[in-house]
């Protein structure tokens, strides 16, 4: 079975990554170098963006 194409765009896990605070671990060892937990931060923060943005468009326009 072939590998799946990844949801998530590169740079995006990157800047999840530097606002998270593993930034630099990615750099020298890759994203295997990671520990779950952050592996599961950085889903989770992902998801909170994406709700966020779902959020945003929903709203009728000229609201707050």
């Amino acid at each position: 079975m072939g590998r799946r194409r990844g949801i998530m765009s590169e740079e995006f896990k990157y800047e999840l990554a530097k606002e998270l605070g593993f930034y630099d671990t990615v750099q020298r060892e890759g994203w295997g170098g990671i520990t779950t937990r952050d592996a599961g931060n950085m889903v989770k923060r992902a998801i909170e963006i994406a709700e966020q943005a779902l959020a945003e468009q929903q709203r009728p326009h000229g609201q707050e």
